[in-house]
């Protein structure tokens, strides 16, 4: 059998422009954010633990959870998961990436709720506002789903082949928005 290297039919630039810089400050943009997660969740301790928080912005009365202090606890609750899961939606190259915006459409509607208890925005019916994103999300992910499916028993190729097929390369809204209409 012969040894011999397999040589590559594209031709060779004498200077190719590489992203390596490019991903290396991304990378560590995206890593600073995901560290500075637990300051972030530690920031409702600087909310004093009264019912009216005064500051020289706004006035803050905290009707329902009787203290700013567990109010903005609860709230940052909830925003911190809400934060990571935006993080790994947009850095997430995977197939089934659209299946986050579930958990992220849940955790708006948790947001409007714990908001609503104090402020009071007489919408009864919050949860109606959920049916648009996963009237997108869950046939879109079906349809990725039937392709790839569908060309597995076409082709005799291994799911991370199909899987790198399917990934999702980043582009602009418009062309995000495009894929779907």
């Amino acid at each position: 059998m012969d040894n011999q290297q397999l040589k590559s039919t594209k031709p060779k630039l004498k200077f190719q422009v590489t992203n390596s810089n490019r991903s290396l400050i991304l990378g560590s943009v995206v890593a600073t954010l995901i560290a500075i997660t637990p300051f972030l969740f530690t920031l409702y301790e600087s909310v004093p633990d009264q019912k009216v928080w005064d500051t020289f912005l706004f006035t803050y009365n905290s009707n329902y959870y009787e203290s700013a202090n567990v109010a903005a606890w609860t709230l940052f609750g909830k925003l911190i998961p809400l934060y990571l899961l935006f993080i790994w939606f947009f850095t997430c190259r995977h197939w089934w990436f659209h299946a986050l915006l579930v958990p992220i459409a849940l955790y708006v509607y948790q947001i409007i709720g714990v908001l609503n208890d104090d402020l009071r925005f007489n919408d009864t019916n919050l949860f109606l506002y959920l049916l648009p994103a996963m009237a997108i999300v869950i046939p879109s992910i079906y349809l990725i789903r039937a392709r790839m499916f569908n060309k597995i028993n076409d082709a005799n190729k291994t799911m991370e082949e199909l899987e790198e097929e399917f990934k999702i390369k980043p582009k602009g809204i418009f062309d995000w928005i495009k894929d779907y209409f």
